[in-house]
């Protein structure tokens, strides 16, 4: 028995895999073509995207933000949790990447719930935030784009999502250098000093879960 959560290695990992995971044959099609990439790192894991689905699922989300898409898997995992009449507001600025996204988007069948903003998620943000009809009507949002902004993003995030609802932020234990006091890089420092600011805030309830590349919840109160 173990008080603390687990190492694992390959061998667990893939045990994890083969009795957790339940994949769509299009998310997994889309992380076999996001692993071509030279940033394929870029991409969230299967088990996290899995995750989120749940918790999407668990709170009756209809109405999601996700700043950061990538190749779209994340948005993928949570389009399919989310019901008929589900929305996210999705922002990213590459066209690239996301063109890679939509027809996986499209044969999941999810692609009339995705709106995609391709400008600076602090814009795309702000121009929300500008419309008080957005301010708390968000359920659920994603956090995982550029560090240096994550303070902002979730400070901005924190209005648009009601209460009860929950922001979810990746990469919080960053490889493990969050924790390495000689590692002092700008990333490094701006997901330290949100994890720090996390830590004191009483606005949420909070809970950094080891999945993946550590993932932050902040449900709000």
């Amino acid at each position: 028995m173990s008080n603390k959560t687990l190492q694992l290695n390959d061998q667990l990992y893939q045990y994890l895999l083969d009795f957790s995971l339940r994949e769509s044959a299009t998310q997994l099609a889309l992380r076999q073509a996001t692993a071509k990439l030279p940033v394929a790192q870029m991409q969230i894991a299967p088990e996290q995207g899995q995750f989120m689905g749940l918790l999407v699922t668990l709170m009756g989300a209809k109405k999601t933000l996700e700043i950061g898409v990538f190749t779209g898997y994340s948005t993928l995992a949570v389009a399919q949790a989310l019901p008929p009449e589900g929305k996210i507001v999705a922002c990213d600025v590459s066209e690239e990447w996301t063109n890679l996204a939509k027809p996986y988007w499209e044969q999941a069948q999810v692609l009339s719930k995705i709106e995609l903003h391709l400008a600076p998620a602090l814009d795309t943000l702000d121009n929300l935030l500008n419309d008080k009809a957005q301010h708390e009507s968000f359920d659920f949002a994603f956090i995982d784009a550029d560090k240096a902004h994550y303070s902002l993003y979730y400070e901005k995030s924190l209005k648009l999502i009601r209460k009860g609802g929950l922001i979810a932020i990746d990469n919080t234990l960053w490889a493990g250098d969050v924790a390495k006091s000689e590692v002092k890089d700008a990333s490094t420092q701006a997901i330290r000093a949100l994890n720090e600011k996390l830590k004191h805030d009483e606005r949420i309830m909070l809970s950094l879960v080891p999945i993946a590349d550590g993932l932050t919840l902040a449900l709000k109160r």
